[in-house]
């Protein structure tokens, strides 16, 4: 249990005791500085503790924002400091120091000011904001959350103390908690369709002990049910699919909400999230493709189509912005445009919606699904995301280009690790001299060559042969650091090529049952792809090298599945795909569980994505 030590005089009528209990604090009480240290190392140091002035006024959530949230290893807001086992060592000295500086006794030097959410100033010599002052002295991160218009804040005197109160007062602190546990930035449909009630479910599931992982579960199931419902191919199926979809997509917005309203945020929760989501969108395109083989329409090449445009969008996404994480002296005229663009109420709505997020997009499947037929559904899907994914990747570009910013040996090697290359380009990296021309090129030259080879010539040695040219580009565009200007587009590059000639082959073959192979293939290699950029985002650096041997690197793949195609039968290809997608699903899934599930045990610091991919 965290404990909050409570320093300072207590106040006749204060509800601080009572409040901190119900955020599931131990409360302790302090004399002084001396006696809040003793208290602060009896405490066990992996747990949270808490230093808080017995003067504070404030909002019940405005404690919760500052002493419970998991993500940080240091919180404060005035009045009040936390640190959890990470950030122990730090709150130990700076405490010490303060003890052995003010004798045991108040601090001799200027005292601390704190403010109400208005902003009228409020001196007072509180203990917990020397302590805050001191940790930015030492160079410590300290998280403030954004209070908005709760109150926090330890009065000077029984004047200020009855302002204050009156300020916590006018302010609803349950209706503030629901509104900030509304995304911040979100869709059109999501905003004005899903979230004006999805919060009260989510303030229903907090109330019944409920967590986010329980409520992402239970959207997953709700998918996969609906996916069944498409499979089965009746008119009955298709519009069940579509109603559990949207289901599905509400309680995927609730468990954000919930995390957001309980601040029940974790490493392995955000893992679930985004991995879940992709599962969801792709299981329901197989479910589809189900339904229309049920009735004697082929669509598994525009099902896979889809998955493959879909993954290559959201890589264009992460590339983007891992390219840009630690970027310095932005002064794009793009940029520019786009922030006096998003001052305009109309346009951040429409250019929102152009992109074509998870909101619009499963409304958009959903209510298809239900009217119309699969085919129309990915024909819908497929142009969709074109425009969305021409819009989206021009704008990045134009950025890129107009940009004067140098790319960090971080982004470089963010980028490589998201290229995916294996063995083969380790090995060639050896040998082969480092070419002169710009990593992109070589990209975009192996990216057009490979599929356009196997869309002419079909399985054949002609497309062996041009896999391994691809190879050595694939090679050569990754021999040098990728902090080129439009290097983020070499990892979407590679993506487009390994699935889109998967795709082809497959499609080439004529046989039956190869396409859905080779959709389970790309499902495979696509969720080690997502599961290396989560890794990335959350600061766990990239899968270890001996599972990209394994899989073979995204140019070793490449270059198998052109050899089978011309060495095996339509029908033995079509069961060397089946293989290689259960060997390939196997092993990341078994690693990639493996280190979420370690990471989680082992306290690794919890996060929590609020951006979405399209």
């Amino acid at each position: 249990m965290p404990t909050a030590i409570l320093t300072g005089q207590p106040v006749p009528g204060s509800s601080i005791e009572s409040d901190l209990r119900d955020l599931g604090f131990d409360v302790r009480t302090a004399s002084d500085p001396a006696d809040a240290e003793a208290l602060l190392a009896a405490v066990p140091g992996e747990e949270r503790v808490a230093l808080v002035d017995a003067r504070f006024v404030g909002h019940p959530h405005a404690l919760r924002l500052g002493l419970t949230d998991p993500r940080f290893p240091l919180a404060a807001v005035p009045g009040a400091v936390t640190a959890r086992a990470e950030g122990r060592q730090a709150l130990t000295r700076a405490l010490a120091r303060e003890t052995s500086a003010a004798g045991g006794t108040a601090h001799a030097g200027t005292p601390a000011r704190t403010t109400l959410s208005a902003g009228d100033p409020a001196g007072v010599d509180s203990l917990a904001d020397r302590i805050v002052t001191a940790l930015d002295a030492d160079g410590a991160t300290v998280h403030r959350p954004e209070l908005g218009s709760l109150v926090a804040a330890v009065p000077a005197d029984p004047q200020a103390r009855n302002e204050a109160r009156q300020a916590v007062a006018a302010v609803d602190d349950e209706a503030v908690r629901l509104k900030s546990a509304v995304k911040a930035r979100d869709g059109f449909f999501t905003t004005f369709f899903i979230s004006p009630y999805s919060r009260y479910i989510a303030r229903w599931c907090a109330r019944r002990g409920l967590t986010p992982n329980q409520v992402t579960t239970a959207s997953l199931l709700t998918a996969l049910i609906a996916a069944s419902c498409a499979a089965t191919g009746t008119r009955a199926g298709f519009v069940a699919a579509g109603v559990l979809l949207i289901v599905s997509f509400v309680l995927d917005c609730t468990d954000g909400q919930l995390a957001r309203y309980s601040l029940q945020y974790s490493t392995l929760g955000a893992w679930l999230d985004a991995t879940f989501d992709r599962a969801k969108e792709y299981a329901y395109y197989a479910g589809l493709a189900l339904g229309a083989a049920r009735g004697g329409d082929d669509v598994w090449a525009l099902a896979l189509g889809a998955m493959v445009l879909q993954t290559c969008r959201h890589v264009v996404d992460f590339s983007f912005n891992e390219a840009n994480h630690d970027a310095t002296a932005n002064t794009s005229p793009t940029a520019a445009l786009s922030d006096k663009l998003d001052s305009v109420g109309w346009t951040v709505w429409v250019r929102r919606m152009i992109v074509l997020p998870i909101g619009e997009r499963w409304a958009m499947i959903a209510v298809l699904t239900a009217a119309t037929t699969p085919r129309i559904t990915f024909y819908a899907l497929l142009a969709g995301c074109a425009l969305a994914a021409t819009y989206t990747t021009a704008g990045r570009v134009l950025r890129s280009l107009t940009r004067k910013a140098q790319r960090t040996d971080r982004a470089a090697r963010a980028l490589a690790d998201l290229a995916d290359n294996g063995p083969l380009s380790e090995l060639l990296a050896r040998v082969l001299p480092a070419g002169r021309f710009p990593a992109l090129l070589w990209a975009v030259v192996g990216a057009v060559l490979l599929p356009l080879a196997a869309w002419i010539d079909g399985p054949g040695w002609s497309v062996v042969l041009c896999a391994v040219v691809y190879v050595l580009l694939s090679s050569e565009a990754v021999a040098h650091p990728l902090k080129g200007a439009l290097d983020w587009l070499v990892p979407p590059l590679f993506r487009a090529a390994e699935y889109g000639t998967v795709l082809i082959l497959a499609a080439k073959s004529d046989v039956n049952g190869a396409l859905p192979a080779a959709f389970g293939l790309v499902a495979a290699v696509a969720y080690h792809h997502y599961d290396t950029v989560y890794r990335i985002r959350g600061d766990a650096g990239a899968p270890p090298a001996w599972l990209v041997r394994a899989v073979g690197g995204q140019e070793g793949r490449t270059l198998l599945v052109t050899v089978l195609a011309a060495l095996l039968t339509a029908a033995q290809f079509k069961v060397a795909l089946t293989v290689l997608a259960v060997a390939v699903a196997l092993v990341v899934l078994v690693e990639s569980i493996r280190f979420w599930v370690a990471a989680h045990q082992g306290g690794a610091p919890a996060v929590h994505d609020e951006g979405e991919p399209a």
